[in-house]
C-alpha cells in the first residue's frame, strides 16, 4: 500500500503527504476497492466482487471491472469518468488521467479490452479500444482514440491516433 502512496506522492506535485492520498485521493480508494474486489472475483465470488466494484464507481467516479488485472503502483490522477474494462490488463507504474477508457470496439469472446504496458502515461480522455497493445514506456496524448498497437517508447496523439514520435532506445 505505501509504495503505491510513495510513488503517487513522487508523480504528483499536489500530492504532500501519504495520510493525505489516503483519505483524499480518489484513484487510490478505488484501486484498493479494485484490489478487494478482484480478489473475490478470482474466487468465484462474483456477485460481492459486483457489488464492491459498483460502490467504488458511485463512492470515486473510477469504474474498474473487477475481472481487470491491474500491476503494481497505478496512479488514476482526479479519476473522475475512468474506465476499465473486464479484460483489460495494466502493467507496472502506470498513470491514466481522468476521462480515460480502456474499453472494447464489440462484443466478442475471450479478450476485448486493451493490454497496457509498464511505465505508460494515458492523457486525458484518452480512449483506447479493443484488444491492442500500448507498449511498455509509450504516452497515449489528450483525447486520442486508439484502435490499433502502439510501439514501445512512442506517442499516439489524435482521433484517430497516429504515432507522433518514437524515441530511439
Amino acid at each position: 500500500m505505501f509504495e503505491t502512496v510513495d510513488n503517487i506522492i513522487k508523480r504528483d506535485p499536489a500530492a504532500w503527504s501519504r495520510l493525505q492520498v489516503i483519505l483524499t485521493y480518489p484513484g487510490f480508494r478505488a484501486l484498493k476497492a479494485y484490489r478487494l474486489a478482484h480478489r473475490l472475483w478470482n474466487n468465484h465470488h462474483l456477485l460481492m466482487a459486483e457489488i464492491i466494484s459498483n460502490w467504488s464507481r458511485k463512492r470515486t467516479g473510477i469504474d474498474i471491472h473487477p475481472g481487470a488485472t491491474i500491476g503494481e503502483r497505478l496512479f488514476i490522477d482526479h479519476g473522475i469518468g475512468v474506465v476499465i474494462g473486464e479484460t483489460a490488463v495494466i502493467g507496472n507504474d502506470v498513470t491514466i488521467l481522468h476521462g480515460v477508457t480502456l474499453g472494447s470496439r464489440r462484443e466478442v469472446d475471450g479478450k476485448r479490452h486493451p493490454t497496457v504496458g509498464d511505465n505508460v502515461f494515458i492523457g486525458t480522455n484518452a480512449l483506447i479500444l479493443g484488444n491492442i497493445t500500448i507498449n511498455n514506456d509509450a504516452k497515449v496524448g489528450a483525447g486520442a482514440v486508439v484502435l490499433k498497437d502502439v510501439p514501445e517508447n512512442a506517442t499516439a496523439v489524435g482521433n484517430p491516433a497516429r504515432i507522433l514520435k518514437q524515441k530511439e532506445e
